[in-house]
């Protein structure tokens, strides 16, 4: 399915990572799922579209609230963690699909809600992504962005750390950044949410990229500057970081 050398990256990344990053108790975290579903404002006949869907997360924890959930990634590997994750949880109103979020393969207006959290910073081009995932959802339906949103003063070094220790990243926006999306996208926006989501550094990353990790976040902790922004500390089990997370929703007109 990869068309792209980025994507190519993305698929790669996210095969070895399948197992890990459905794992990982950071992905589960119930305040930011609370915002997330919140924000998206699910009733029981709506049809949602999660884009980009990982190991289905976001999909499964909406699948009680919705008749029907459709979940596409890129990643085979991902979506073979999804359906595992459904079939655990007894769910029997989700479908999953292997696509582009770029180029999603669904008629226009098909959906009530399109939402996708943690991968527009994955995408080079996220303008793309919104403006299908908004082909895709109905007139006066709902649309919403989850990603960490650095400021602009830390954007640069935010990135040089979201690469080091993930080559699929492309670029974090920042908050007016992911907005000014929506505004070109010819969405309404309806709300904005924020919360910190904490981290322990040696989860997230491979061995091998932890010397450069750990030198660019000790010099931030010792400096105590923050210039990546992201609070990074010493804590008895390694250093800890929080990502921080905007939530945008939007109404289609």
């Amino acid at each position: 399915m990869a068309s792209t050398a980025h994507d190519t990256k993305i698929v790669d990344q996210f095969t070895r990572w399948a197992q890990p990053f459905a794992d990982l108790s950071v992905h589960a975290d119930a305040d930011g799922m609370a915002r997330t579903l919140a924000a998206a404002a699910i009733t029981p006949e709506m049809a949602v579209l999660d884009v980009a869907c990982g190991p289905g997360i976001v999909a499964c924890a909406a699948a009680p609230l919705a008749r029907h959930i459709t979940g596409i990634d890129l990643t085979p590997a991902m979506i073979d963690q999804a359906r595992g994750r459904q079939r655990n949880a007894g769910l029997d109103n989700i479908t999953w699909q292997v696509g582009d979020a770029t180029r999603l393969p669904f008629e226009d207006d098909r959906f009530d809600v399109v939402l996708t959290r943690y991968s527009f910073h994955h995408i080079p081009d996220p303008g793309a992504a919104l403006r299908e995932m908004t082909r895709v959802c109905r007139p006066g339906g709902r649309v919403v962005v989850i990603d960490a949103t650095p400021t602009a003063d830390t954007q640069a070094a935010y990135d040089r750390m979201e690469t080091l220790r993930d080559p699929s990243h492309a670029s974090a926006l920042t908050l007016d950044q992911l907005r000014a999306l929506g505004q070109r996208a010819g969405l309404i926006e309806r709300g904005t949410d924020f919360y910190r989501l904490e981290a322990l550094l040696d989860t997230l990353a491979d061995a091998e990229d932890m010397v450069g990790l750990t030198a660019l976040f000790e010099t931030d902790i010792t400096s105590g500057e923050d210039r990546i922004g992201v609070a990074a500390r010493h804590a008895a089990d390694g250093i800890r970081f929080v990502f921080p997370v905007s939530i945008v929703a939007w109404d289609r007109q």
